[in-house]
């Protein structure tokens, strides 16, 4: 399906749950206003009364409302709850990384840093890139640090594409890639990955992808889904991508957190890296998604373009946290190892409790996030059941719903974290194993 940014047609909600945001109209069709969580109101004072006046924002912007990670951990607050919702740990990231930052702090090294990344880290990526991948690239001209993977994809999308330019999506996806896209004026162009598998539909694909298209924005490991992209699909991508002469964007946050299969990276396949942009961060790997530490990876004529957005998004990225960015880097092969064999533990729990409970748990390969069908409780969608999760059960999970351009796709699915200790896990499983029955 297509999306045209331009046309600003509103995502339409049948839901009634006080997470979505009203809209001017019904504000003034009514005298009593229901605002919601993320909502804001500026209040001016005059001799008699107070005015309340609608926020503003720019036409591009304004279906998108207050991100859903945010309405939910607001909740999450209100209610007690715990939080399986937003994909932050509840444990520090490790002590080595840490001291860095504390070092270099100490040692003065606190001001603007380099606008594309400290050289030693720049050496970093680029070294970790290639143990990863095979593929040798110039630190200097071709990597750029970002202040996370958030702005990397900002930087690429407003760089490299023009408005009226066609990107391909693959529903659901990461909520940005679309806010970025409707920043840059594309044409996005869905296609949607559906269960139990999340299948990229090859035949659908091949028929999308034409002379007309960009690009390819693309997640692997898979939020929410947890899907990796085998070789197979990614081969598919990449001669398409080839054949019509269309830039691949990749998000790769997740590379390390791959449980079923080896991660592969669609730049290391033939004729592949002259047109991918390659992203990642230091948040997921290395629980520390505070320190928002990112970068993208491309050849010199698509770093240009990257770069020159980037100057202009926030120039430089935290100086202390760049130089932690490189002890993180060159932790060994042990570490990573531990790393994965401690998430697949907590996915065990999470996933087995989940299905205790009553849920229809679908194929997680990697990410630390499980997708499960919440049908069988019987609400009428997955806004009704997360607010019925939070305030009637006591835990939190992310409707995926928001995470599709139809709506309509997602509304039998939710979105659980498991990046939480095991305590807060069992604890989770117990609240729900207590106060959520099955009705169906």
């Amino acid at each position: 399906m297509y999306l045209d940014i331009n046309s600003m047609m509103l995502k339409q909600f049948s839901f009634k749950s006080s997470l979505l945001p009203f809209s001017s109209h019904s504000r003034r069709s009514s005298s009593k206003i229901h605002r919601p969580i993320g909502a804001t109101m500026t209040t001016f004072s005059t001799q008699n009364e107070s005015t309340q006046k609608p926020v503003q924002v720019a036409k591009r912007l304004e279906k998108f409302k207050t991100t859903i990670f945010t309405q939910m951990s607001i909740l999450a607050v209100k209610h007690g709850a715990i939080n399986l919702g937003q994909g932050f740990p509840n444990f520090d990231g490790p002590d080595f990384v840490k001291e860095a930052a504390i070092l270099a702090i100490k040692d003065g090294k606190n001001q603007y840093a380099r606008g594309y990344g400290v050289p030693e880290l720049n050496s970093a990526i680029a070294a970790r890139f290639r143990e990863d991948t095979g593929l040798v690239v110039d630190p200097e001209k071709e990597v750029t640090v970002t202040s996370g993977c958030t702005e990397a994809i900002a930087a690429a999308m407003l760089g490299l594409i023009n408005p009226g330019d066609e990107v391909i999506l693959f529903a659901p996806f990461y909520d940005s890639y679309e806010a970025t896209l409707s920043m840059a004026g594309a044409k996005i162009k869905g296609i949607t990955l559906r269960p139990p598998d999340f299948s990229i539909p090859l035949d659908e694909l091949k028929a999308a992808v034409t002379n007309k298209t960009r690009a390819i924005l693309m997640n692997t490991p898979h939020n929410p889904t947890g899907k990796m992209f085998t070789r197979e699909e990614l081969e598919t991508i990449a001669s398409l991508c080839i054949e019509n002469d269309v830039l691949v964007f990749s998000d790769e946050v997740y590379d390390k957190l791959a449980f079923e299969m080896d991660h592969i990276s669609i730049a290391s396949l033939p004729g592949m890296y002259e047109r991918t942009v390659t992203m990642n961060s230091l948040g997921k790997t290395f629980s520390l998604t505070g320190w928002k530490i990112g970068w993208a990876i491309a050849p010199p004529h698509l770093t240009w373009g990257v770069r020159q957005a980037h100057s202009y998004l926030t120039f430089a990225t935290s100086t202390p946290a760049q130089w932690a960015a490189v002890a993180a880097l060159k932790a060994p092969e042990s570490y990573f190892k531990e790393l994965k064999r401690d998430y697949a533990a907590k996915k065990e729990i999470l996933v087995k409790g989940l299905k205790e409970v009553g849920f229809k748990v679908f194929p997680s390969s990697g990410t630390y996030f499980v997708t499960a069908d919440h049908t069988p409780f019987g609400l009428e969608n997955d806004v009704a059941f997360c607010e019925y999760l939070i305030e009637e059960v006591g835990v939190v999970a992310i409707p995926t719903s928001v995470f599709y351009l139809n709506p309509e796709e997602g509304k039998n699915l939710v979105r659980f974290a498991f990046c939480k200790d095991e305590e807060t896990l069992c604890g989770a499983i117990e609240r729900m194993k207590q106060k959520l029955k099955r009705k169906v």
